[in-house]
């Protein structure tokens, strides 16, 4: 499975101490959000959100080495302000799946150095907050659908509550489009232009978040049964995700994801059969 790379204008060393988000598990800078029955190798897989230096630096190690592998570079860094937050896919102390979410903010994302006047249409429609997924990386023996999805899926559940972000973006390269678009829902914006800081060429895709929630009730704990090529199956199921909701310590998560007119389930509709959710 092939992965897309994002532009990068993150300078290295710039690290800003901020707030961790509250969640009820905090170690060595981890915020843990358990998998039960999404194993790897055997082995107990969590989503965890880096919070100090070394976690982070476990993330960088693993995207550069990946990168390189692709002929993208070996010096990537990991930008630590408010709005980027980094996200692995953890086997105990071992990270084999990255990626960081960036929202708006008056610095603009990364994407902005190539595709400021796409981004720019998007940016200034009303309510909005544009995010960019970067430097999504994993290791070639830990790719599978169950774990991506289930990394997006806490992604997106993130980006709602603390960003309520409106509009998603990622930079990548052209051979790697129609993995967006198949297995995501990603479409093209503007034409494709040559990224120096990786030394290849840069398709800009964008997602609706609200088409997110849309799949996600639709499709979401299906797994293969879906019978389509799609990673919204193998997002985590109603239950799963109302107890990652818990975990995170997002108390008043439901209202303010309310607030952007696509709910996330209840744990009432988590114990619903899908048929009946649908209604």
């Amino acid at each position: 499975m092939s992965f897309g790379l994002v532009a990068t204008n993150d300078v290295a060393n710039d690290y800003i101490v901020a707030e961790p988000f509250a969640a009820p598990e905090e170690k060595l800078g981890i915020i843990r959000i358990p998998l039960p029955g999404r194993m790897y190798d055997g082995r107990d897989v969590s989503i965890d959100i880096a919070t100090s230096y070394e976690h982070r630096q476990m993330a960088c190690d693993l995207i550069n080495r990946r990168y390189s592998w692709r002929g993208y570079g070996d010096d990537h860094q990991l930008i630590n302000r408010p709005s980027h937050t980094t996200f692995t896919v953890s086997t105990g102390s071992d990270v084999i799946g990255t990626v960081t979410l960036a929202a708006d903010s008056d610095r603009g994302l990364s994407a902005d150095t190539l595709f400021r006047p796409e981004i720019d249409e998007y940016r200034n429609g009303p309510d909005a907050c544009v995010c960019e997924l970067t430097k999504l990386a994993f290791d070639t023996n830990a790719e599978s659908k169950h774990l991506l999805g289930a990394l997006f899926h806490v992604v997106f559940i993130y980006g709602i509550w603390k960003h309520k972000g409106t509009d998603l973006f990622i930079e990548v390269n052209p051979r790697h489009r129609r993995f967006y678009e198949a297995m995501l829902g990603f479409s093209r914006i503007g034409e494709l232009r040559m990224n120096e800081s990786v030394s290849a060429p840069s398709q800009l895709m964008w997602l609706r978040v609200a088409d997110i929630r849309q799949k996600i009730d639709a499709y979401a704990g299906m797994g293969d049964a879906a019978g389509c090529r799609s990673l919204y199956p193998f997002f985590l199921t109603s239950l799963e995700e109302a107890t990652a909701c818990i975990q995170l310590g997002a108390a008043t998560l439901e209202a303010a994801t309310r607030s952007a007119s696509f709910p996330l389930r209840s744990q009432g509709d988590a114990i619903r059969p899908r048929a009946e959710q649908r209604g």
